[in-house]
């Protein structure tokens, strides 16, 4: 039988009315310190931090993403898995000689990669790879969304990061959209504008 690792596959950004899908692929070394793992929605953002410079120090690691353009050509699913497989790509641009034999990724659904991938359902919780990918995803997209923020900061996309807020869906009633919002989304106006 064939040795070699398997990559763990996670994304961000599904759910916000603004910004892009992040995915982030991982294969884990041996000797990687895995009790610094876990989903990434249940870490603080000091301890998704510290992962995540782990992450880029002592793992292999790739990301995809795929903007609100994109997102609303594609449909948010199949945004999210071509993200996937951009990531796979970028790692695999990234550390050529790495021998990735299989995937897990998180959801009812695989990418399409070359190699075999299994979907599993809380994977982010239950498999260190895809605990990292998680991490490395959501690191990635909030750092892109605070940025967006400084760049344009009618929206607060610092704070929320693009999910449908109050305080954002009442920006987006004083405003209207931005470049970074997906116009395929539905989001409800506030009561008391």
């Amino acid at each position: 039988m064939r040795k070699g690792f398997t990559c763990g596959l996670d994304e961000a950004g599904r759910g916000p009315l603004a910004g892009p899908v992040t995915a982030g692929c991982v294969v884990l070394p041996p000797e990687f310190p895995c009790e610094f793992l876990a989903d990434s929605k249940v870490l603080t953002a000091r301890q998704r931090d510290f992962a995540f410079r782990l992450i880029q120090e002592r793992a292999y690691w790739g990301l995809g993403w795929c903007d609100a353009t994109e997102i609303d050509t594609l449909n948010i699913l199949q945004a999210s898995l071509k993200a996937m497989s951009l990531a796979y790509a970028d790692l695999k641009t990234r550390f050529p000689s790495v021998d990735i034999v299989a995937a897990i990724a998180d959801g009812l659904f695989c990418p399409s990669i070359p190699v075999p991938c299994t979907a599993m359902i809380k994977a982010d919780a239950l498999e260190p790879s895809v605990s990292a990918a998680s991490i490395l995803a959501k690191v990635a997209r909030d750092r892109f969304m605070t940025e967006a923020d400084s760049l344009d900061p009618r929206y607060g996309f610092a704070i929320h990061k693009g999910y449908p807020t109050l305080a954002h869906r009442r920006a987006l009633v004083e405003y209207g959209p931005s470049p970074l919002h997906r116009a395929s989304f539905t989001w409800k106006r506030p009561t008391n504008p």
